[in-house]
């Protein structure tokens, strides 16, 4: 129903977003119980069968669910006052601040071991730093290319007479993205491969479990470790097909694409106004889809081929694909 419309799902979508919070920020804190992150201090309980108390998993809850809140205000904050892209600003922010970190522990093994030709021991060479740079800019090049990329539909307006002059009758296009699900495809995939990780860690402790179920939880908790294993890469190039079509599906009709033309005196050459428009649609945005998606996760998986085969900490590697 126009902006009242607008303003009731985005109100719907603040609601969705703490609830989603709260539900990510528990299983956070069990992710850093899980892996021994928190420090003794905060554990109460006899040696063996410590616990965080209920007070402080409450408080740690609310804080990470007030605190991405508050993000959450600022993003709409910079969206209405002009600049645009609040959250995405936001969080371009938190990835450039980690890069001087990522500099220095890149170049450290330079600084402390001398200038080499390549890189053995785990150190970095000036060969692979040409070699990184290059990629850096090329993986840049590639996003802002496949981002702008478009399939431009022709489209032909019907003439019609107003007295003595004759309008319509121009020929323009429809431009459909390549990429019309953005980032998205990834965030979901990589988000969603951190359950698996965290039911297995937490079977593997449960104290009725044998050692034969506790090494077996093991083992699919190692199979789905990010950059260590097939499993896991297989997978993950999975979802970000399964999210790109799934998103575009959502975000993209092309029934009412086909009536806005037919409203508008708008056809597509070669096809009937309406529903074999709209099946055009479809299939042409199917296919455009497909190379959009393999080109995402190409994109997602290139951090770890270069974390495995050139030797880099994968603080350094991230620079390479997926948001960052």
């Amino acid at each position: 129903e126009g902006e009242s419309g607008r303003k009731k799902i985005n109100e719907y979508t603040r609601y969705a977003t703490v609830a989603l919070c709260i539900f990510q920020s528990w299983f956070y804190m069990r992710i850093l119980v899980g892996s021994d992150l928190i420090r003794d201090e905060f554990l109460v309980g006899p040696p063996g069968e410590q616990h965080l108390p209920l007070a402080w998993q409450l408080t740690a809850v609310l804080t990470m669910t007030a605190g991405t809140t508050f993000l959450m205000w600022l993003g709409e904050q910079i969206d209405e006052y002009g600049i645009g892209n609040g959250i995405s600003l936001l969080i371009m922010a938190g990835i450039l601040a980690r890069m001087p970190s990522a500099a220095y522990q890149l170049l450290k093994p330079m600084i402390t071991d001398g200038i080499e030709l390549s890189g053995s021991g785990g150190t970095i060479g000036v060969d692979k730093l040409l070699v990184l740079g290059a990629m850096f800019v090329g993986v840049i090049f590639g996003v802002v290319f496949i981002t702008q990329g478009q399939r431009r539909i022709p489209t032909q307006s019907a003439k019609h007479v107003r007295g003595r002059r004759v309008y319509g009758g121009t020929r323009q296009y429809l431009p459909l993205r390549v990429n019309q699900a953005g980032v998205m495809p990834i965030i979901f995939a990589s988000s969603l491969l951190l359950f698996p990780s965290v039911l297995f860690q937490w079977l593997a402790k449960v104290d009725w479990t044998s050692d034969f179920w506790r090494n077996l939880w093991n083992a699919f908790n190692a199979s789905f470790q990010r950059g260590e294993s097939y499993l896991y890469n297989l997978m993950y190039v999975g979802l970000i097909y399964f999210f790109c079509y799934f998103w575009t599906a959502i975000t993209f009709n092309p029934k009412d694409m086909a009536d806005n033309l037919k409203n508008y005196g708008t056809f597509i050459p070669g096809h009937r106004p309406g529903r074999r428009t709209a099946d055009y649609l479809e299939k042409v945005m199917v296919r455009i889809t497909y190379v959009g998606a393999g080109f995402l996760a190409l994109v997602a998986i290139i951090p770890t081929l270069v974390a495995t085969w050139m030797g880099v900490s994968w603080g350094v590697a991230s620079f390479f694909g997926g948001t960052g």
